[in-house]
Protein backbone atom coordinates (compact mmCIF):
# COMPACT_ATOMS: atom_id res chain seq x y z
CA UNK A 1 0.00 0.00 0.00
CA UNK A 2 2.84 2.61 0.69
CA UNK A 3 4.19 1.53 -2.58
CA UNK A 4 1.32 3.24 -4.27
CA UNK A 5 0.87 5.73 -1.70
CA UNK A 6 4.20 7.34 -2.08
CA UNK A 7 3.94 6.98 -6.04
CA UNK A 8 0.97 8.81 -6.05
CA UNK A 9 2.55 11.45 -3.67
CA UNK A 10 5.41 11.89 -6.22
CA UNK A 11 3.49 11.54 -9.43
CA UNK A 12 5.43 8.80 -10.65
CA UNK A 13 5.43 5.65 -11.58
CA UNK A 14 7.81 3.02 -10.01
CA UNK A 15 6.67 -0.40 -9.19
CA UNK A 16 6.99 -4.04 -10.54
CA UNK A 17 10.44 -5.11 -12.00
CA UNK A 18 12.18 -5.51 -15.28
CA UNK A 19 14.24 -8.15 -16.73
CA UNK A 20 17.10 -7.75 -19.07
CA UNK A 21 18.46 -10.11 -21.29
CA UNK A 22 22.08 -9.40 -20.11
CA UNK A 23 21.77 -8.59 -16.47
CA UNK A 24 23.48 -11.92 -15.51
CA UNK A 25 26.67 -10.80 -17.34
CA UNK A 26 27.13 -7.64 -15.37
CA UNK A 27 23.79 -5.79 -14.89
CA UNK A 28 21.43 -6.60 -12.49
CA UNK A 29 17.58 -6.77 -13.05
CA UNK A 30 14.87 -4.14 -11.98
CA UNK A 31 13.76 -3.50 -8.65
CA UNK A 32 12.88 -0.53 -6.68
CA UNK A 33 14.10 0.07 -2.90
CA UNK A 34 10.85 -0.38 -1.28
CA UNK A 35 9.71 2.80 0.44
CA UNK A 36 9.05 1.27 4.20
CA UNK A 37 13.03 0.58 3.87
CA UNK A 38 13.35 4.12 3.11
CA UNK A 39 11.55 5.86 5.51
CA UNK A 40 13.00 3.47 8.03
CA UNK A 41 16.96 4.03 7.26
CA UNK A 42 16.67 7.91 7.06
CA UNK A 43 15.22 8.27 10.30
CA UNK A 44 18.70 7.15 11.00
CA UNK A 45 20.68 9.18 8.63
CA UNK A 46 20.08 12.61 7.23
CA UNK A 47 21.35 14.35 3.92
CA UNK A 48 22.60 18.09 4.17
CA UNK A 49 21.04 21.21 2.06
CA UNK A 50 25.31 20.60 0.47
CA UNK A 51 25.34 17.33 -0.18
CA UNK A 52 24.55 16.26 -3.93
CA UNK A 53 23.95 12.55 -4.32
CA UNK A 54 24.19 10.24 -7.42
CA UNK A 55 22.14 6.89 -7.71
CA UNK A 56 24.13 4.08 -9.69
CA UNK A 57 21.56 2.20 -11.49
CA UNK A 58 18.68 4.32 -10.74
CA UNK A 59 15.96 2.38 -12.34
CA UNK A 60 12.78 4.51 -12.51
CA UNK A 61 14.14 7.01 -10.59
CA UNK A 62 12.47 5.59 -7.24
CA UNK A 63 15.31 6.76 -4.83
CA UNK A 64 16.13 9.70 -6.95
CA UNK A 65 12.36 11.41 -6.47
CA UNK A 66 12.23 10.01 -3.17
CA UNK A 67 15.90 12.32 -1.98
CA UNK A 68 14.94 14.70 -4.26
CA UNK A 69 11.68 15.85 -2.48
CA UNK A 70 12.41 15.12 1.43
CA UNK A 71 15.58 16.42 1.48
CA UNK A 72 15.67 19.26 -1.77
CA UNK A 73 19.32 18.52 -2.87
CA UNK A 74 20.69 17.92 -5.98
CA UNK A 75 20.12 13.92 -7.20
CA UNK A 76 21.35 12.91 -10.46
CA UNK A 77 20.76 9.22 -11.80
CA UNK A 78 22.06 7.20 -14.33
CA UNK A 79 20.71 4.14 -15.80
CA UNK A 80 22.13 1.85 -18.70
CA UNK A 81 18.77 0.15 -19.68
CA UNK A 82 17.20 2.59 -22.00
CA UNK A 83 13.73 1.42 -21.52
CA UNK A 84 14.29 2.05 -17.92
CA UNK A 85 15.68 5.41 -18.74
CA UNK A 86 13.04 6.42 -20.73
CA UNK A 87 10.77 5.77 -18.04
CA UNK A 88 12.57 8.09 -15.19
CA UNK A 89 12.60 10.68 -17.59
CA UNK A 90 9.04 10.64 -18.43
CA UNK A 91 8.65 10.23 -13.95
CA UNK A 92 10.86 13.25 -14.28
CA UNK A 93 8.37 15.02 -16.41
CA UNK A 94 5.17 14.30 -13.88
CA UNK A 95 7.23 15.00 -10.46
CA UNK A 96 8.46 17.86 -11.95
CA UNK A 97 4.56 19.67 -12.68
CA UNK A 98 3.80 18.93 -9.67
CA UNK A 99 6.55 19.72 -7.51
CA UNK A 100 7.97 23.06 -8.92
CA UNK A 101 8.76 24.57 -5.70
CA UNK A 102 11.66 22.28 -5.63
CA UNK A 103 14.21 24.57 -6.92
CA UNK A 104 17.25 22.25 -6.51
CA UNK A 105 17.85 19.79 -10.03
CA UNK A 106 17.38 16.10 -10.56
CA UNK A 107 18.53 15.26 -13.94
CA UNK A 108 19.08 11.26 -15.05
CA UNK A 109 22.05 10.05 -17.28
CA UNK A 110 21.49 7.12 -19.66
CA UNK A 111 25.01 4.94 -19.77
CA UNK A 112 27.15 2.65 -18.33
CA UNK A 113 27.34 3.73 -14.43
CA UNK A 114 31.64 3.14 -15.10
CA UNK A 115 31.16 6.21 -17.94
CA UNK A 116 29.71 8.34 -15.06
CA UNK A 117 32.28 11.23 -14.58
CA UNK A 118 31.83 11.66 -10.96
CA UNK A 119 31.62 15.87 -10.56
CA UNK A 120 33.58 18.13 -7.89
CA UNK A 121 30.38 18.35 -6.01
CA UNK A 122 29.03 14.91 -6.32
CA UNK A 123 29.73 13.50 -1.95
CA UNK A 124 26.69 10.92 -1.64
CA UNK A 125 26.56 7.72 -4.01
CA UNK A 126 23.55 5.33 -3.58
CA UNK A 127 23.66 1.04 -4.73
CA UNK A 128 21.19 -0.96 -4.69
CA UNK A 129 22.72 -4.07 -6.60
CA UNK A 130 23.09 -2.23 -9.65
CA UNK A 131 25.64 -4.44 -11.83
CA UNK A 132 28.44 -6.67 -10.79
CA UNK A 133 31.76 -6.65 -9.13
CA UNK A 134 33.44 -5.44 -11.86
CA UNK A 135 31.33 -2.82 -12.68
CA UNK A 136 31.21 -1.84 -8.62
CA UNK A 137 34.97 -1.28 -8.76
CA UNK A 138 35.57 0.47 -11.84
CA UNK A 139 32.48 3.61 -10.52
CA UNK A 140 34.14 3.46 -6.76
CA UNK A 141 37.59 4.00 -8.30
CA UNK A 142 35.92 7.00 -10.77
CA UNK A 143 35.23 8.22 -6.96
CA UNK A 144 38.23 8.15 -5.50
CA UNK A 145 40.18 9.46 -8.75
CA UNK A 146 37.36 12.72 -7.98
CA UNK A 147 38.32 12.52 -4.41
CA UNK A 148 41.87 12.84 -5.36
CA UNK A 149 41.16 15.78 -7.23
CA UNK A 150 39.19 17.30 -5.03
CA UNK A 151 39.11 16.33 -1.27
CA UNK A 152 36.09 15.96 0.27
CA UNK A 153 34.21 13.53 2.76
CA UNK A 154 32.05 10.94 0.72
CA UNK A 155 29.62 8.56 1.71
CA UNK A 156 28.40 5.61 -0.10
CA UNK A 157 25.14 4.38 0.72
CA UNK A 158 24.62 0.18 -0.03
CA UNK A 159 21.01 -0.81 0.46
CA UNK A 160 20.79 -5.15 -0.04
CA UNK A 161 24.53 -4.89 -0.21
CA UNK A 162 26.32 -8.12 -1.70
CA UNK A 163 29.20 -9.58 0.05
CA UNK A 164 31.78 -9.36 -2.70
CA UNK A 165 30.85 -5.37 -2.45
CA UNK A 166 31.48 -5.20 1.79
CA UNK A 167 34.78 -7.33 1.30
CA UNK A 168 36.00 -4.92 -1.80
CA UNK A 169 35.21 -1.94 0.34
CA UNK A 170 36.72 -3.12 3.45
CA UNK A 171 40.01 -4.52 2.11
CA UNK A 172 40.87 -2.51 -0.91
CA UNK A 173 39.43 0.84 -0.28
CA UNK A 174 40.01 3.82 2.41
CA UNK A 175 36.07 3.70 2.95
CA UNK A 176 35.23 2.85 6.48
CA UNK A 177 32.07 1.35 7.50
CA UNK A 178 30.27 4.24 9.75
CA UNK A 179 26.20 2.85 10.08
CA UNK A 180 24.83 -0.47 9.42
CA UNK A 181 20.36 -0.36 9.66
CA UNK A 182 18.71 -3.43 9.28
CA UNK A 183 15.35 -3.81 8.73
CA UNK A 184 12.72 -5.05 11.43
CA UNK A 185 10.78 -8.37 11.06
CA UNK A 186 12.67 -9.57 8.59
CA UNK A 187 15.04 -13.24 8.80
CA UNK A 188 17.50 -11.74 5.80
CA UNK A 189 20.44 -10.72 6.43
CA UNK A 190 21.12 -8.94 3.76
CA UNK A 191 17.98 -6.72 3.93
CA UNK A 192 19.75 -3.94 5.65
CA UNK A 193 21.66 -0.69 4.35
CA UNK A 194 25.00 -0.07 5.16
CA UNK A 195 26.90 3.31 5.09
CA UNK A 196 30.80 3.76 4.06
CA UNK A 197 32.30 6.97 4.48
CA UNK A 198 35.75 8.55 3.54
CA UNK A 199 36.30 11.26 5.67
CA UNK A 200 39.11 13.89 4.61
CA UNK A 201 39.87 14.82 8.12
CA UNK A 202 41.11 11.38 9.04
CA UNK A 203 44.38 11.34 6.34
CA UNK A 204 44.76 10.97 3.01
CA UNK A 205 44.07 9.13 0.32
CA UNK A 206 46.26 6.06 -0.56
CA UNK A 207 47.99 6.66 -4.08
Amino acid sequence: MKEEIYDKLLSIVTAGFGEWLYQTIHYNRYEATPYEALDLFFQEYQLDKKDKLVDFGCGRGRVAFYIHHRFQIPVTGVEAIEETYEQAVQNRTAYLENHPHIGAPIRFLYGPAEDYKVEPADNRFYFFNPFSIHIFRKVVSNILDSIREKERSTDMILYYPMPEYELYLKRSTPFQLIKEVRLPDTNDNFDKFLVYRYDQHNGKLRI
